[in-house]
């Protein structure tokens, strides 16, 4: 009889008819590991915590484009500008009726001439040396004069509410970038027509890399296990190879009753966009 060596796990060692130790290995042990690291590990995928495609809210010629593709751009920062002469125009228009004195001042001297008519005439019908009807006419004058000083400075006002409108007509032709990120594509060129609308091509595409963002979907039976604010390891996969830690930011409170499953949002912090974004991933939980 073949005197056999026993091992845990299932491993086996016995020799064969030449003396030779041969390992044996249980099928139910190659099956059960494989399977509690599978139930272990998680794949997911690193992605932006968010995609743009910056758009024009007018339609425009494009007249430049600072930035390309691979481009890293601040929130706030001035990416595309469009044209805008006409409305430049206008508003220089605008801005130099909101300043004008000539209709206020003319206006002005009509008010005073006509209040000393008045006056005047108020003293010559008290001495009955004029009717009544002069010194209502007089004041009737009065009236006018004081509504044409009305209306010229109602203009110098509407001329400067219509400078501001036009200013902000003009800022709408400077697309700025909503976000800290990247630029991942360049999708239009100086000279050409930018469209409004969703429909419309997009001018710009921008990531926000920082932080980056993990999505996981994990059955049912792992509900509660992962709380808010807690940290977890995710794994890059080859050739990068890269650890990193990562918060929990959102667990759904729904469970999907089609698939048995809900959602875990993670964030990785990315300052110096050094971890690798739109590979896979593994998450060890």
């Amino acid at each position: 009889m073949k005197p056999v060596f026993r091992f845990p796990a299932g491993i086996e060692m016995t020799r064969d008819k030449g003396g030779l130790l041969l390992l044996i290995v249980a099928t139910s042990f190659l099956l059960s590991t494989p399977a509690r690291a599978i139930e272990r590990a998680t794949q997911c995928l690193i992605e932006p915590a968010m995609r743009v495609s910056l758009r024009s809210s007018v339609s425009a010629q494009i007249v430049g484009v600072l930035v390309d593709r691979g481009s890293t751009v601040k929130k706030g920062q001035v990416l595309i500008t469009l044209d805008a002469t006409v409305e430049r125009a206008t508003l220089a228009s605008a801005r130099y009726r909101s300043v004008m004195e000539g209709q206020v001042r003319s206006a002005e001297a009509k008010v005073a001439n006509n209040e000393s008519r008045l006056k005047r005439r108020e003293e010559l019908q008290a001495q009955h040396y004029v009717s009544a009807q002069d010194r209502d006419d007089a004041a009737a004058e009065l009236r006018v004069a004081q509504g044409d000083l009305l209306e010229a400075r109602d203009n110098r006002a509407l001329s400067k509410l219509d400078g501001l409108r036009l200013d902000a007509e003009i800022g709408r032709r400077q697309l700025v970038s909503p976000i800290d990120g990247v630029v991942t594509e360049r999708l239009q060129n100086p000279g050409e027509l930018a469209q409004s609308g969703d429909a419309a091509i997009a001018i710009l595409k921008l990531a926000q890399v920082d932080p980056a963002r993990v999505e996981l979907i994990l059955p049912a039976a792992r509900y509660g296990k992962l709380k808010l604010g807690d940290t977890v390891v995710v794994k890059a996969e080859a050739p990068f190879n890269g650890s990193y830690q990562a918060t929990v930011k959102v667990v759904d409170s729904v469970i999907d009753s089609a698939s048995g499953t809900f959602g875990v949002r993670l964030e990785v912090a990315n300052p110096k966009h050094d971890i690798p974004i739109g590979v896979k991933c593994s998450v060890d939980l």
